[in-house]
């Protein structure tokens, strides 16, 4: 059989299976397995499997991972998303819209100490949802702003996904993480301008309680206080990067670290079962992650055998069109793709493939890492495989239903893509940072 329709059909296969219900990594070794087999034989399925299970977690590098999965971990036991969220909403106080203000500015000050956009939209599911319906916010504008400000961890410093993109197209990690502040910031401050001119228009959408109306401006100033063990800790991780005091390893040692000690301080963590919990919490997601990179690594050295890559390469990178298209195209794949699949399925898949015909056209590493990420954002929530989504029902209660998250996520998505044109239009946003970092 033709080695490029065995690519085709393999490629189908793995689709069928993730849709079908079976586990991410298990579809990629699945399919990767069978095609190496019937392509080659059985020994050298398995000769390729094993040495692929060993260099792909065998790298001293990939420590970062688990060192910032345990940052966050640590961090999502230790009560800082509600202390974000408390200080920032004091400090929002009286403005239109201040809690939904609050949850997108905390959840960008919680995503520097935590790197899973899923935990960022459960935990904030638990602490800003029930505040908002206890103030009457619309159910749909407070669903869809936790949501959506969820995603943040995806791009804001230190990203667990960005540390998946770093393995997939060995782009330098800490680049990336200082890639990720502009943007990352720049759409918590869209969300934050659309929640309030939507709540300035319509009043009955986020109401004004009298509790804010009595703060005063020096209880404003004296609640950001509360903010300062998220400030070190998120300055000492990302400074360090910036300045070059440490690689992005030692920083994720550093965070996990500094994430302890505060917990321990704040009380949490002294509970045996929560630090104990937070422990299970880091080896479990830890051990998937690495699954995937497996599972991940396999197919696409599996496709490599179907020559796709090449042949789609070769096409693509001599196809007569501006570049522009070419990107393009590749933008509403992944848009279609992140609707239907999980966007970390959707870019172990892609980006081996597509990563080095992105810089063969010329386009920047970084930049484009960036613009993907800010793809997975939008995928995160959108149907009907929206993880944010999913999280956030689960973790808000038994009255939400997942379709009320989706109905309220599409004014966001809107400022998300206006967010994606400056990135494209202005790639300075993206690269400032990472041009003049240190080390």
């Amino acid at each position: 059989m033709d080695f490029v329709m065995v690519g085709i059909i393999g490629i189908a296969a793995f689709l069928t299976l993730l849709f079908i219900g079976l586990h991410i990594a298990l579809a990629f070794i699945l399919v990767g397995f069978t095609g190496t087999v019937v392509l080659l034989n059985t020994n050298a399925g398995l000769s390729l499997l094993g040495e692929t299970m060993y260099t792909a977690i065998a790298s001293p590098t990939f420590t970062v991972l688990p060192l910032f999965v345990l940052m966050g971990a640590f961090a999502a036991a230790s009560g800082f998303a509600e202390r974000a969220y408390r200080a920032i909403n004091r400090a929002a106080a009286r403005i239109p819209g201040s809690l939904a203000i609050a949850t997108s500015f905390g959840s960008a000050a919680f995503a520097t100490i935590c790197g899973s956009s899923l935990a960022t939209a459960s935990v904030f599911g638990r602490v800003a949802y029930p505040e908002m319906r206890r103030y009457r916010y619309d159910k749909k504008f407070a669903l869809g702003s936790i949501a959506c400000s969820g995603t943040f961890a995806s791009m804001i410093p230190p990203s667990g996904m960005f540390i998946l993109f770093s393995i997939f197209t060995e782009v330098s990690v800490g680049r990336l993480f200082m890639a990720g502040i502009v943007p990352g910031v720049l759409t918590a401050c869209v969300y934050a301008a659309s929640m309030y001119l939507r709540a300035k228009a319509d009043p009955a959408l986020a109401p004004i309680s009298e509790e804010e109306r009595e703060v005063t401006p020096r209880q404003r100033i004296t609640a950001l206080g509360g903010l300062w063990q998220i400030a070190i800790l998120g300055g000492l991780v990302i400074g360090g990067l910036y300045g070059g005091l440490f690689t992005a390893t030692e920083a994720g040692a550093i965070g996990a670290f500094g994430t302890l000690l505060f917990g321990m301080l704040n009380g949490p963590l002294r509970r045996f079962k929560v630090f104990a919990g937070a422990l299970r919490e880091s080896a479990s997601i830890t051990a998937t992650l690495f699954f995937i990179i497996v599972g991940a690594l396999f197919f696409s050295r599996f496709l490599g055998l179907t020559r796709i890559p090449y042949e789609l390469s070769n096409f693509l990178t001599t196809w007569d069109v501006a570049p522009w298209v070419i990107l393009a195209l590749i933008l509403a794949t992944w848009f279609v793709l992140g609707m239907l699949v999980v966007q970390s399925a959707v870019f172990a898949l892609t980006l081996p493939i597509l990563f080095p015909i992105v810089v063969e056209l010329g386009y920047e590493p970084v930049w484009f890492c960036v613009v993907a990420m800010k793809m997975n954002e939008i995928a995160g929530v959108t149907p009907p495989v929206g993880l944010n989504a999913f999280s956030l029902a689960g973790a808000a209660g038994d009255d939400v239903k997942v379709g009320e998250v989706f109905a309220g996520v599409w004014p966001f998505i809107v400022c998300d893509i206006v967010v994606l044109a400056l990135l494209i239009a202005i790639p300075q946003l993206v690269l400032f940072l990472p041009d003049t970092m240190l080390g």
